[in-house]
């Protein structure tokens, strides 16, 4: 079945959360032929986040820090981390389970001065 754009409706919804987390809503649409029930889920992160690591270590001695990750989702996270630059080490995925917390090791070994 293909509709075209004149067969469509829009339905504006505002939302306007307190605070992070994973919303859920269900929207009942009823007409006299017909019954729909749309699901929605909205996941609000905070507002943008920033963060800074100083590492300081003599060199050839690796420093560690746990970045906690914060999974306030319905599901299971798988996370990828990407780790650019020189003497930065970390695991490649961690799985942070629903409404954990998991802690990302990384780490900073630098093979010299710098």
């Amino acid at each position: 079945l293909f509709l075209d754009r004149s067969d469509a409706v829009e339905l504006p919804v505002k939302f306007v959360p307190r605070h992070a987390g994973c919303y859920h809503c269900q929207i009942l649409l009823k007409s006299s032929r017909d019954v729909r029930v749309y699901e929605i889920e909205c996941v609000v992160n905070t507002a943008h986040a920033e963060a800074q690591l100083e590492f300081v270590t003599p060199a050839y001695q690796a420093v560690v820090q746990d970045i906690p990750i914060n999974n306030m989702s319905r599901r299971d996270w798988t996370v990828e981390a990407i780790l650019e630059g020189q003497g930065f080490y970390g695991p490649p995925l961690i799985h942070v389970g629903l409404g954990e917390t998991a802690l990302y090791p990384l780490m900073f070994k630098p093979i010299a001065e710098c």
